[in-house]
């Protein structure tokens, strides 16, 4: 529902806030939006209409990431089904760590990631839910030193070989360094896998690095991308799986952002080999091995539906009954597909939903053997954004990559795109770049 104030809807018993307009945000510097808040958390708490008043301005100030216009992040849209479970796992307000407490949703859960590992190609293993995919990464990064050298659960790390672990040339996430950093492993113990220009990692550096690092450490994880952020790459799985066969290591496929493509058969191909590695990741963490590794690594006890000692977590949201309903998914790749069409010249030809481009401004065509181009160039895409955003038309993100400056970076992925907002993306962009 869209409307230019904030009436209050009563519907038996829920109180509904309708929000405005198509506008993505109504953009205000820190400072003044500070004021305008009013954040002061006071002593003798705020009446029912302040509160309403203080409900009203979050709705108005927040970026609305449902309208169709908002393809900034990863996720967009929003999904009425997963919506309306969340309203009810939010009521009844449970934990998800014993069956005790949480019988529906322990159950739920399990036959959940049999599904998901069913997917990938496995008929049996074990995995969690989490709350997110770089909780997905730690956690491999956790059970696969435990797999091979499970004293190190009573003696810690001390008691082992240096460790070392294998991700991309700075299209690597971040989560995995971080991981390094924080279980003890130590940054510098992380080794950067050279890419090719898509930023899928070449088998050969791997193999390679592999051996460097038998010199100076053992390896673990080598977590191959299904579906990089930026251009949705994918990385080949079968030749990494060989690499990871012959020199011992534990394979660990993250496909936060491109594992959706395992529930269609015209797309799966993309992620051929999967079903070797030893973990994936997206919002859960499937384990192929089946002696329960996650339990034994952080357990004391056996309760066999418990999944507190498999978690990290005490306490634990119920993710499992938030199933995203991937009817909608051919919708995102017809979206990408015109867009494909109408763009002169995209950065690379996409292989999912992300279709990276740039804007050239009139001032700039014919101009590409000028010497401060590139620089011109690369700020093309700061000005436009800044721009959007203060009119609160669209956001939309951009960022320079190997070696190529500041490109956009346009993400097909919410159910509710249709061709006039494909249209309406590139329109926006051209009204508001033109006269730089």
């Amino acid at each position: 529902l869209t409307c230019t104030h904030y009436p209050e809807l009563y519907f038996q018993g829920f109180l509904v806030l309708v929000i405005p307009g198509l506008q993505v945000c109504e953009w205000r510097e820190p400072e003044e939006l500070a004021a305008l808040l009013d954040l002061e958390l006071r002593e003798n708490g705020e009446s029912q209409h302040q509160l309403l008043q203080r409900v009203r301005a979050v709705a108005k100030y927040s970026v609305k990431t449902n309208p169709p216009h908002f393809i900034n992040q990863l996720s967009a849209g929003v999904e009425y089904h997963v919506l309306t479970v969340r309203f009810l796992t939010e009521a009844l307000n449970t934990s998800q760590y014993t069956y005790e407490v949480a019988p529906v949703f322990v159950l739920m859960e399990d036959e959940v990631l049999a599904k998901l590992r069913s997917l990938v190609g496995w008929t049996e293993g074990d995995g969690i839910f989490c709350p997110g995919g770089s909780v997905s990464n730690m956690y491999a990064m956790n059970v696969a030193p435990y797999h091979t050298f499970p004293e190190v659960k009573l003696k810690g790390l001390w008691a082992l070989p240096p460790l070392a672990v294998f991700t991309s040339q700075k299209l690597g996430h971040y989560s995995v360094t971080k991981a390094a950093a924080f279980q003890g492993i130590g940054t510098e113990n992380v080794f950067q896998i050279k890419v090719d220009d898509r930023g899928c990692k070449i088998p050969e550096d791997l193999d390679e690095k592999i051996e460097l690092a038998k010199s100076q450490a053992r390896g673990i994880p080598n977590p191959a991308t299904s579906g990089t952020t930026v251009h949705g790459a994918f990385n080949p799985l079968e030749p990494i799986a060989d690499i990871c066969d012959r020199q011992g290591l534990w394979m660990h496929v993250d496909a936060a952002w491109g594992g959706s493509v395992l529930f269609s058969k015209e797309h799966r191909h993309l992620m051929r080999g999967i079903e070797r590695c030893e973990s994936g990741q997206c919002s859960a963490i499937p384990l192929k091995d089946t002696m329960s590794l996650l339990k034994h690594c952080h357990s004391f006890y056996d309760m066999s539906l418990d999944t507190g000692d498999k978690s990290i977590q005490c306490g634990r949201k119920v993710d499992s009954i938030a199933v995203v309903d991937v009817e909608s998914s051919g919708l995102t790749w017809l979206g990408r597909a015109y867009l494909v069409e109408e763009i002169t010249g995209p950065i690379e030809q996409p292989e999912f939903v992300n279709v990276c481009f740039r804007f050239i401004p009139p001032s700039l065509r014919g101009k590409e053997n000028s010497p401060d181009y590139q620089t011109r160039l690369s700020e093309v895409g700061p000005v436009i954004k800044e721009r959007m955003m203060k009119q609160g038309t669209m956001m939309v993100g951009y960022q320079p990559q190997c070696g190529r400056v500041n490109f956009f970076r346009m993400i097909v992925v919410s159910p509710q795109l249709s061709r006039q907002d494909m249209i309406f993306f590139l329109d926006e962009i051209e009204r508001v770049g033109n006269d730089l």
